[in-house]
């Protein structure tokens, strides 16, 4: 199927690993200009470096930390000097972040809320403004399932990742008389780096990857936890002009182990 990508622009926010990272790739094998974003240059640096070897199509590679809003601004704008267009706008940036309530201290729900809400909304408001110029486009929230239903100690995460998820609706209900779609993939659980050094290796290293990922354990339906890659398709056929008239919605991406669609 074409996506219909040939020739957009394209912002990924997290690009320089994991699915931000599969993500920008999948969006250049489907002809796609691209830009990412992370906050460790030598990070960043491998990631261009990386992707032009795996795509060999060149990304503007922008140091930017989203949880500040000066950085979300000169993320655009960089952009914008470099390509003169932006249609897509993939918001991936943020890490994982799950305590009990009593052991969350201010500090940890301020840098939570500015690295995934804050940082969605300002990239949004400053893509918003050249998508209405230029005819349309389209913002995906890359949010957790734990949004939906949140398990205990999952804080601040889930409580960010559920205000990320009515963010996704209202934006797409306000900005849709713009063609701009606004959709979110709440993410489950998915191979990660983080996921194979404390989960895998650290509690159950005698094992083989494909023995862990299938354990019975991890309570996934379609029995086994998921690849990067299938994360990053999703998403890039809601970007897509394959998706043109699917905005509002919330994708799980979780092997059916949600308990809420």
């Amino acid at each position: 199927m074409d996506l219909g990508l040939k020739g957009k622009v394209a912002i990924v926010t997290g690009g320089s690993k994991g699915i931000g990272y599969e993500t920008a790739c999948q969006l250049l094998k489907e002809g796609a200009k691209l830009a990412i974003c992370g906050r460790g240059k030598e990070a960043l640096d491998k990631a261009v470096q990386s992707i032009y070897a795996d795509t060999g199509e060149k990304v503007l590679g922008i140091q930017a930390d989203v949880s500040k809003a000066d950085d979300c601004i000169r993320l655009i704008e960089e952009t914008m000097a470099h390509y003169g267009s932006l249609h897509i706008l993939i918001n991936n940036a943020g890490t994982s972040s799950a305590h009990g309530f009593e052991d969350v201290t201010a500090e940890m729900w301020e840098e939570d809320i500015n690295l995934k809400l804050f940082g969605a909304i300002n990239c949004s408001r400053e893509a918003v403004k050249h998508m209405k110029t230029g005819g349309g486009g389209s913002i995906v929230n890359i949010t957790a399932v734990i949004g939906k239903s949140p398990p205990a100690s999952s804080l601040p995460t889930s409580a960010t990742r559920a205000a990320g998820i009515a963010l996704t609706k209202a934006m797409s209900r306000d900005l849709g008389k713009y063609s701009i779609r606004v959709n979110t993939v709440c993410i489950g659980l998915i191979r990660s780096s983080q996921i194979e050094e404390k989960k895998w290796k650290k509690t159950a290293g005698h094992l083989t990857w494909e023995e862990f990922s299938s354990d019975p354990k991890h309570d996934i339906p379609l029995g086994r936890i998921g690849e990067t890659s299938e994360a990053a398709k999703v998403i890039a056929f809601l970007a897509s002009d394959a998706a043109s008239y699917v905005s509002g919605t919330s994708v799980n991406v979780d092997g059916g182990k949600g308990a809420v669609d």
